[in-house]
């Protein structure tokens, strides 16, 4: 099966522009705010789309809108990068097994929003980057890849997410490479 790949993004969207210079392909570009990576997809002409999360939007409508869009552009494969809302049951029964997500730490260790903030807290000497299968739990799911990342005396939030950030446009185009060459 040929592959047709969703970014799901919230960010600046320099994960989307890594995967296009590793020669991965995008179809579609959805954001749950407007963010960068909306820019980055218009500028790489793939399709974009604003489907925001906000306060009056449930999870499950949210979940039908996307998986609605996902299904209209014929999408077979969805990476969540730097995406920052919850997926609910309709996506992982419309597209269970085949949604990744790239987190900032070396999981299982740091779930959640604030993995840099808190490896920094727990004074551990490395964190790194992650991309898994995902699950309904969160952070959760098969470990497809990970990078270390050394936590440097002295690091800063900022400064240490930048050295994860180098990582993830490293190791998220070549693991998703694989995955989708795979499926």
């Amino acid at each position: 099966m040929e592959y047709r790949l969703a970014v799901l993004a919230s960010g600046e969207g320099s994960n989307l522009a890594a995967l296009r210079g590793a020669g991965v392909r995008a179809a579609l570009v959805i954001a749950d705010r407007a963010c960068g990576a909306l820019g980055v997809a218009r500028a790489q002409d793939i399709p974009a789309l604003l489907i925001p999360r906000g306060s009056r939007r449930t999870r499950d409508l949210f979940d039908e809108e996307v998986v609605a869009a996902l299904g209209a552009f014929g999408i077979t494969h969805i990476a969540c990068l730097g995406f920052m809302t919850i997926l609910g049951r309709r996506m992982f029964g419309a597209y269970g097994g085949r949604i990744y997500n790239g987190h900032p730490s070396l999981l299982p260790a740091f779930k959640g929003a604030h993995a840099v903030e808190d490896a920094i807290a727990a004074g551990v000497s490395m964190t790194g980057c992650t991309l898994h299968e995902m699950e309904l739990a969160i952070d959760s799911g098969r470990i497809i890849a990970q990078a270390r990342v050394p936590i440097e005396p002295g690091d800063a939030v900022e400064t240490l997410r930048a050295r994860i950030k180098a990582r993830e446009h490293e190791l998220y185009p070549w693991a998703l490479g694989h995955v989708l060459a795979e499926s």
